[in-house]
């Protein structure tokens, strides 16, 4: 399950770029699902653990990779931690839903994300409410961003 804190979380890391890139292991960017996930966000090619074929920056290394990606790939391989998922665009949205369907998640978002028109079980943290769409996910949020 994706449980959300919404606000400010002092334990959460915020800067996610910086702790990407002083902690990723290049075992994380070969994985099948990151490399999934590198495709569809940045519609970049993970060529080998430290080059990526981007179509807009050309071969790049894994630091440079946008920063929603960077927060993705550090949510799948660092369960312990709780990322500032405000790092991420809405395009990264339905990877956040499908990281917590494999194992559960907890973020901490400081602005209302879309999670799309589907449903879902997402616990909010602030009031330990459980919602199942952006229909029910809207107005609790809205009291703490």
């Amino acid at each position: 399950m994706l449980n959300i804190y919404y606000g400010n979380m002092p334990e959460a890391v915020f800067n996610t770029e910086v702790y990407f890139k002083n902690a990723y292991e290049d075992i994380w960017i070969t994985d099948p699902l990151a490399k999934e996930m590198i495709f569809d966000v940045d519609k970049s090619v993970v060529l080998d653990s430290a080059v990526i074929d981007s179509p807009v920056m050309g071969k790049i290394a894994p630091v440079s990779l946008s920063g929603g990606v960077k927060t993705l790939i550090l949510m799948n391989n660092e369960r312990s931690r709780v990322f500032n998922a405000s790092a991420c665009g809405d395009n990264c949205a339905k990877w956040i839903l499908k990281l917590a369907e494999i194992n559960d998640l907890t973020v901490n978002l400081r602005h209302l994300m879309d999670f799309g028109d589907g449903t879902f079980d997402i616990c909010i943290l602030n009031t330990n409410q459980i919602v199942h769409s952006m229909k029910e996910l809207v107005p609790v949020a809205g009291m703490y961003v």
